[in-house]
């Protein structure tokens, strides 16, 4: 297990030059979630951040994960203000349908597993497919929230199918677009990210037996923390917000 850096509580500007040619821009899908607000406002007070392009259902677009016609335009609208040295996918859902995690096989429902695969994973790919041409050249982020229990290495519990088998799926999907898109630029780095428990209306139906929860701004600190300090090499990295390398 490598460790690349533990998790600050703050960004200070001499430690957080995300990139070492100084500005850049920032694209942030999922702005206005818990996580993806905190990753707006951290890359707002960053004064090597020029700009940051904002990504949401709000958007007038008409912007929709499961719609990849909509993924389209919006790529095509938000390219005119590239290009980005960071895009930060923070999409993804816990419960489908009202529906929380399947504790046991019994539960498992077709209809609200391939809802789950549609949010988790095909969703994040369109949007990868289209908004992988806007990154910068030479050095590059692209950063996918992801989760722990879509680690099979770790799996020690069971349960929570869907959710598991969908990040399981997403991991993949950004391990084999890293291979290939780093073909082109071997600067970039493609990252499953592991927020933590973060407070959020996305675990607050789970996090009773959480003994810690993760303020967003905390989760992003740490996780930005951990990109600036993230080498580059052949393939993604699954990393939590401690910078800890987690399993595939």
């Amino acid at each position: 297990m490598q460790t690349y850096k533990t998790a600050s509580t703050a960004l200070d500007k001499e430690s957080f030059p995300l990139f070492a040619s100084g500005q850049f821009k920032a694209l942030v899908i999922g702005a206005n979630g818990a996580i993806g607000s905190a990753f707006v406002n951290a890359f707002r007070s960053n004064p090597n951040c020029t700009h940051v392009e904002l990504v949401s259902r709000e958007s007038k677009s008409g912007f929709e994960l499961l719609d990849s016609e909509s993924i389209r335009v919006q790529a095509a609208i938000c390219s005119g203000a590239g290009p980005f040295a960071i895009i930060v996918d923070a999409t993804g859902a816990l419960e489908i349908q009202g529906v929380g995690p399947e504790k046991s096989l019994n539960s498992l429902n077709p209809e609200q597993l391939m809802q789950a695969f549609l949010v988790n994973a095909i969703g994040p790919s369109m949007v990868l497919r289209h908004f992988a041409p806007l990154l910068a050249k030479g050095s590059s982020i692209y950063a996918k929230l992801s989760a722990r229990v879509g680690s099979i290495a770790d799996n020690k519990k069971g349960g929570w199918y869907g959710y598991r088998a969908s990040k399981a799926a997403l991991n993949m999907m950004l391990q084999t677009a890293a291979i290939e898109l780093q073909r082109k630029n071997t600067n970039l780095r493609v990252v499953a990210l592991q927020p933590g428990t973060v407070r959020s209306k996305l675990s607050n139906p789970f996090s009773s037996s959480q003994m810690h929860l993760l303020e967003p701004n905390d989760s992003v600190n740490g996780m930005l923390t951990a990109l600036k300090n993230l080498p580059v090499m052949s393939g993604a990295h699954f990393i939590d917000y401690q910078g800890v390398e987690i399993p595939w």
